[in-house]
């Protein structure tokens, strides 16, 4: 709960780098504050380094869950994906990956990994891949009752 505030910023942040949307702040804080209050909603993981003798997060990933029948077993959804630009090509999201990928393998009840990405986040992309993602044939649709275009 300590981190809320910071993975509350880093998603705002992301919303605007990736999409050109502002997020209301206290809707995004209290998202963030419920989740970490409910764990069956998904978990935060963070990377974090000393800073001037202080712990400073550099970088954040949000697992969430969906159940797939055809695999009687969840899917771990990545999301909430955010690395501050002064921290990119350090290899932070890559640990945070890597983490995540060690935890869900160790588990019998998690299927697979999966995430989306902006079509137009090359760079992103990339990184997934390198990392053994495979781009899947779904397109994703969508009816947002929050937030509008």
């Amino acid at each position: 709960m300590t981190d809320a505030a910071v993975i509350a910023d880093f998603n705002a942040r992301m919303a605007w780098e990736t999409e050109r949307r502002r997020l209301k702040p206290e809707t995004v804080r209290a998202g963030v504050r419920n989740l970490l209050k409910d764990p069956s909603r998904g978990r935060y993981f963070v990377a974090e380094i000393q800073q001037n003798g202080k712990r400073c997060l550099v970088g954040q990933l949000l697992i969430t869950y969906e159940w797939s029948d055809w695999r009687n077993g969840n899917f771990w959804w990545i999301q909430s994906v955010y690395v501050p630009k002064e921290f990119r090509s350090q290899g932070v999201f890559r640990a945070l990956f890597q983490q995540v990928n060690t935890l869900a393998r160790d588990r019998k009840d998690v299927c697979g990994l999966r995430l989306y990405v902006e079509a137009e986040n090359g760079t992103a992309q990339r990184t997934y891949e390198r990392l053994g993602m495979k781009q899947t044939h779904y397109k994703m649709f969508e009816t947002d009752f929050v937030l509008k275009s």
